[in-house]
């Protein structure tokens, strides 16, 4: 029986939330590495994976490609301080969706997040047989 990419990709979600939210209680040796730099690659995972979900067309490498750079620009906004943005950054899930502070290392992570992504939704496709529009088998 042949899954749904959508199915699948539910199944990825279940997977890499948790995965991620560990991420930011994780308390053991290089925690603050783990919790700050790490967990932009399970951030960037979460992103894509969200966006083939939705957008069942779109190639993963577009999708990657999408993400990195939105949150890369999103990544920048961590240097500006509106009163808007320091309300939402008040709570874990602000902080956790938009950042708190800028560091330049973390596009390395965004990178990294997002060829992992892409080789997943790929994997996906290929294991259901789905041809997305940009890719050909």
């Amino acid at each position: 029986m042949t899954r749904s990419p959508q199915f699948l990709t539910i199944i990825s979600l279940l997977i890499i939330i948790p995965l991620g939210f560990a991420t930011k209680f994780y308390n053991g040796i290089y925690a603050n590495w783990v919790n700050n730099s790490l967990c932009g690659v399970f951030y960037e995972i979460f992103w894509c994976l969200v966006i083939f979900f939705i957008f069942t067309k779109l190639s993963p490498l577009n999708i990657a490609t999408i993400v990195f750079i939105i949150t890369s620009l999103l990544e920048f906004t961590q240097l500006w301080k509106s009163p808007f943005l320091e309300i939402i950054r008040k709570n874990f899930i602000g902080r956790t969706l938009i950042g708190s502070s800028f560091i330049w290392s973390d596009f390395f992570y965004y990178l990294i997040g997002c060829i992992i992504a892409y080789l997943w939704m790929s994997s996906v496709l290929k294991k259901t047989n789905y041809h997305s529009v940009s890719i050909k088998y």
